[in-house]
């Protein structure tokens, strides 16, 4: 998942949520985030444009400290 912005996408589809931990280390849970579309942003070649279009500003969200 090569990206000059994100490190990393993970989705729990039990809560809907969407974890996204950016090059900087931050990680933000993103609340009641459908399944489709983490998949497409997870197909989605450019990550970084596919959330500032698609899920910044979107979705309810805050800052988490990931375990490990």
């Amino acid at each position: 998942m090569p990206s000059s912005v994100i490190r990393d996408i993970e989705y729990d589809a039990d809560r809907h949520q969407l974890w996204v931990t950016f090059v900087s280390g931050k990680t933000y849970v993103y609340d009641r985030v459908p399944a489709d579309v983490y998949e497409a942003f997870r197909s989605y070649s450019t990550k970084g444009g596919f959330f500032n279009r698609f899920i910044r500003d979107r979705y309810r969200h805050r800052e988490v400290m990931k375990a490990g």
